[in-house]
């Protein structure tokens, strides 16, 4: 089942990842602080009633997947599971954000 244009396991994907990560403090703190937002914004947008303000949500959770891949960036993270999932919900939120114009 779908729920708020993810499934719900990938929702939360990011986060469980995440967890695993070892990083600098200072930066294991921003990259749990991104992810919780990621998940919790994504929640937010989908009980928005309105597009436009499910899409301005949904580019703040973009905003946070940006910023966990900037950390990712950061700390030279060496996890292809963790990046092609950052990645793909990247993605996911850009359409929900973009979505493509119907003919």
């Amino acid at each position: 089942m779908f729920m708020f244009g993810f499934k719900p396991i990938l929702r939360l994907a990011l986060y469980r990842q995440v967890e695993t990560i070892q990083a600098r403090s200072s930066l294991r703190e921003q990259l749990l602080r991104a992810s919780e937002s990621v998940v919790l914004n994504i929640a937010e947008g989908a009980g928005r009633t309105s597009k436009r303000d499910q899409a301005r949500i949904y580019a703040i959770a973009l905003g946070s997947v940006r910023e966990v891949q900037a950390v990712f960036d950061l700390i030279n993270l060496e996890n292809p599971q963790a990046i092609k999932l950052a990645d793909h919900i990247a993605a996911c939120l850009y359409r929900l954000i973009h979505p493509k114009p119907k003919p």
